[in-house]
């Protein structure tokens, strides 16, 4: 037993003994299987100064250790977690909580007084099933639109990083990866964030996260009804697949007579029709923002018009586009080349105005440009059989490819196998020689 010495150790039957802590899904971790060290009247609640027992893991991988901060008493009269004192139900801190439900803290902050109070809780505690929370929160109203607003539907397993590694921060850390501290740059100390006490959080006075989220209730946006009369049709986004066509109708029949619900299963999507105008503003003014279905928040919009998809699809399939906006951060166009300063054509950096005369034509008979037929495309061939491209055909014009005429005989090309020479092995009448020589019918200048 590790009691203070300021315990009333005479009073030991106000110790709170307990089996598992009150805690909140972000404190418990995404791992659903957690050790858990117990320890009996290990330490002093830092509210009531009751000895209660500790519960200390880890929730999860590369996660630090946690433990439990204030007694359970205390965490029912609040109906909070007790290890990171946000609400149970909308993960709000006390202060924006009992703001929005207009709960006044009635709860004594002296020695005497305080253990009083927590007496007269826990005869309460015992009186009740155990689900409504006691005191003045489990008398509260029902949620008011800033909690609907602000409340947080998914565990924020962040909050749960181990702390910034300070020898790390002084350059003075060796461990490396094996650090179970975070090496990262900490926070500017002026920022209000960084100085966070306890007590000011479970009284709800001066609590620097509740600052902040009432700010940002003040600069979310509205959802203004569109200006055509005869919408009556809300958009809802982001069902999943928990969400199903009863529980909307559930939901938003209590404003009005509802038409029709198509949902959308591929979008997971949803619009709602009503009979009346009126109906859908109160229902679009109440779910913005607001609307939680099976733990998940839902987008709500107004739908569009009729007439303004009509005018949106005439204008694609009439060939207007939709003008858009550029892109920031793009290059631009290309400049255009310059432009001579004696006022003649700029010159051709592509060869686009190139003479087709100068290229010589294709064999086979008269052809088109770039190769086409007569009068056909360029760069086409003729319809009809491939020409005939070896048999009888005439040779080019001399120079017609730039090179000097040659001297060969103006033969045809299959006729020039007559004019090679032909090699014989027999001596010729007349001559003495053994060795054989070539017949040729003329003497080629290039021997």
């Amino acid at each position: 037993m590790a009691a203070s010495k300021s315990t009333n150790t005479y009073n030991r039957q106000n110790w709170e003994e307990s089996d598992f802590p009150i805690l909140c899904q972000t404190c418990l971790g995404d791992n659903p299987y957690i050790r858990m060290t117990k320890e009996k009247f290990g330490r002093e609640c830092k509210i009531c100064d009751r000895p209660f027992t500790i519960f200390r893991w880890c929730p999860g991988a590369r996660m630090r250790f946690k433990k439990t901060e204030v007694c359970q008493t205390c965490s029912k009269t609040k109906n909070v977690c007790q290890t990171c004192l946000l609400d149970l139900e909308y993960g709000l801190p006390i202060q924006v909580r009992d703001a929005a439900l207009s709960i006044k803290d009635d709860m004594p902050k002296s020695e005497v007084n305080k253990e009083y109070y927590s007496q007269n809780i826990d005869r309460q505690i015992a009186n009740v099933d155990g689900v409504q929370a006691a005191g003045a929160v489990g008398k509260a109203q029902a949620p008011s639109d800033l909690l609907m607003k602000l409340a947080r539907t998914t565990p924020y397993y962040k909050r749960n990083r181990p702390h910034i590694c300070s020898f790390w921060v002084k350059g003075e850390c060796r461990r490396g990866e094996e650090c179970p501290y975070r090496h990262e740059r900490p926070t500017d100390p002026d920022d209000p964030l960084a100085d966070q006490n306890i007590k000011d959080r479970f009284y709800g006075t001066n609590d620097p996260v509740a600052d902040k989220l009432m700010r940002r209730a003040d600069t979310m946006p509205k959802l203004e009804p569109p200006d055509d009369k005869t919408v009556t049709t809300l958009y809802v986004g982001g069902l999943g697949d928990k969400v199903t066509e009863e529980n909307l109708r559930n939901h938003f029949y209590q404003f009005g007579e509802i038409r029709s619900i198509n949902v959308v299963q591929k979008q997971q999507c949803s619009f709602v029709t009503f009979t009346t105008r009126s109906a859908a503003e109160q229902a679009a003014e109440k779910s913005f923002q607001k609307l939680i279905l099976k733990g998940r928040r839902l987008n709500v919009k107004w739908g569009k018009s009729q007439g303004q998809q009509g005018v949106t699809a005439k204008s694609i399939e009439g060939g207007k586009e939709p003008q858009y906006e550029p892109v920031p951060g793009l290059p631009g166009a290309l400049p255009l080349p310059p432009m001579p300063s004696d006022g003649s054509q700029p010159s051709n950096f592509f060869n686009l105005d190139q003479d087709d005369a100068q290229l010589p034509p294709l064999p086979g008979g008269p052809m088109g440009p770039m190769g086409g037929g007569p009068g056909g495309p360029p760069g086409r061939l003729p319809q009809g059989p491939p020409p005939r491209m070896m048999q009888r055909q005439q040779p080019p014009p001399p120079g017609a490819f730039g090179f000097p005429p040659s001297t060969f005989p103006s033969t045809p090309w299959l006729s020039w196998t007559s004019s090679i020479p032909s090699w014989s092995s027999s001596p010729t009448p007349g001559d003495t020689s053994t060795t054989s020589r070539c017949q040729t019918p003329y003497s080629s200048p290039r021997g």
